[in-house]
This record gives C-alpha cells, sequence and structure tokens, in this order.
C-alpha cells in the first residue's frame, strides 16, 4: 500500500483524499484548523495540523511527509484583501522539507492564470504571460518546482473550479454592464479534477504539465445567462460596446497523454 500526503484538504484536497483512500492508499492530510482534525480523522485521513508561512513551517511537517513517496501541494496563493502573501516565499521553505523525505513525485495544483488574458488558443506550449499577482507567482513556483532534481513535479493548470456547491453565477448574478460576453468560459468540475489527479498517479506521469479545463467552451453570456436561469437567480447584463478578450484552454495532451475522459461535460 502506497502512502500519499495531500498538502491542503480543502474544497479540493478532502474530497481527493477521500478518493485515494477508495482507491486504497494510506493518506496523510493536512489542515490549518484545528477544529477541522476530527474530520479528517472519522474519513479515514491521517490528520496533520500544518501551516506553511513565508519564513517556515509550523507543525510536524517531517511526519506529514514521511514514508509517502507522492505529495500533492493544494494551497492556492492568498493574494485578495489585506492578508497579501509571498506564495513563492512559502513553497521555498517547503522545498527543503520535501528534499529530506521520501517524496519522490509531486503534483502541484496550478492554474490558467499563468497564461494572462489573450484571445489566443492555448496549449501547454502557450509561453507564459500571467497579468494577474496570483498568476504571476504561480508561474515561478512552478519554474521552482519543476527544476528541482531531487523529485519530479507534474503541474496541473486547472481553469476554474465549480463543483455542485461553487459556481462564479452565485458571485456576479445581478451584475451589469459585465465586461466581454462573447469571451469563452474555462471551467473544470470538482469531479474531473480529482479523475485526472488519480489518472496521473495511475499512469505514473511525472514531469509533466497539463491544461486542465473541460472541452466545453460558450460564451460567457450564454453560460452565465443560462446557469443563472436553472438556479432561479437574476440573470448578469454585459455590455457589447468593446470587443471581447478571452482565451480557449485546449485540453488536448491531458486527453491523449493520460487516456482521459471527462466526466461532467454539462457544467
Amino acid at each position: 500500500m502506497k502512502n500519499t500526503s495531500v498538502l491542503g484538504c480543502g474544497w479540493l484536497g478532502f474530497p481527493l483524499a477521500e478518493a485515494l483512500l477508495e482507491k486504497g492508499f494510506r493518506v496523510n492530510g493536512t489542515t490549518t484548523s484545528a477544529n477541522k482534525i476530527s474530520k479528517l480523522e472519522k474519513a479515514g485521513i491521517n490528520p496533520f495540523l500544518i501551516s506553511i508561512e513565508t519564513d517556515g513551517v509550523t507543525g510536524a511537517i517531517e511526519d506529514l511527509l514521511k514514508d509517502s513517496s507522492i505529495l500533492i501541494i493544494d494551497i492556492p496563493p492568498k493574494l485578495r484583501g489585506t492578508n497579501k502573501e509571498n506564495f513563492v516565499s512559502k513553497i521555498e521553505a517547503l522545498i527543503p522539507f520535501i528534499e529530506k523525505s521520501t517524496i519522490e513525485n509531486v503534483i502541484f495544483i496550478s492554474s490558467t492564470s499563468v497564461y494572462g488574458d489573450s484571445n489566443d488558443q492555448i496549449t501547454e506550449e502557450t509561453p507564459l504571460n500571467p497579468d494577474s499577482e496570483g498568476g504571476k507567482q504561480l508561474a515561478i513556483v512552478e519554474d521552482v518546482l519543476h527544476s528541482n532534481s531531487r523529485f519530479k513535479t507534474t503541474v496541473l493548470r486547472f481553469g476554474g473550479l465549480i463543483g455542485e456547491d461553487r459556481n462564479p453565477i452565485k458571485f456576479i448574478a445581478g451584475r451589469e454592464n459585465m465586461d466581454n460576453p462573447d469571451a469563452p468560459i474555462n471551467l473544470i468540475h470538482q469531479a474531473d479534477c480529482i479523475g485526472i489527479i488519480l489518472k496521473i498517479i495511475e499512469k505514473k506521469s511525472w514531469g509533466e504539465t497539463y491544461n486542465a479545463a473541460t472541452p466545453v467552451h460558450p460564451s460567457r453570456e450564454v453560460y452565465y445567462t443560462k446557469k443563472a436561469l436553472e438556479l432561479n437567480l437574476v440573470p448578469p447584463t454585459f455590455k457589447h460596446d468593446e470587443p471581447s478578450v478571452g482565451k480557449t484552454i485546449l485540453t488536448d495532451k491531458l486527453v491523449n497523454k493520460l487516456d482521459y475522459t471527462f466526466t461532467i461535460m454539462n457544467l
């Protein structure tokens, strides 16, 4: 039985850990909230209270990584509001512990924000051009992890994350005069996020970079109007006086190399 460590058992990391358990893995998982320890324990996850900071790591990080061969890093940068952080420094503080551990392979959850905004079709070969602070820091972290020869890192660049309890329409319902009505959406359901990670592990596809967004790209106006009506919300309105700007994330590499079939196409 292989040991896997999940750094960040939140919205995605927790159900991912449960899916790994169902596949027969022993799973170590982290939370930064003491009141969530019991939730992890009840699910069968070996829990650790760990916080990654810019100046070091608090908690039993060595025990989290002990005897694990795979580490999944799912701690997105916190760059909104007043409590902004240096995400690059946090990952740099973590790396020495990975190097000293039994970890052979890392999966890093990144984002398509590393590409910035354009009207292009985006593949993994598209040059990075992040136009947000989060995208810039993620791009640096990707390079830092990929360039480390002590372990192999596979980077997953997810589109917008959605699930049964999560959809952007809940935040934009009723808004007026929104930009980019004709820009394509690039979303991915939680179930496919988990399925792709399991497939990477199954195929032992290490040292790779994958775009991960459901290959269905209606326009923002069409999608969010339809989704608002489905949920009995007020549809947002869009302005059409300027050309729309928006990239289309292509996932041919993921589909072909991993032999992966998306399970949730009706977003």
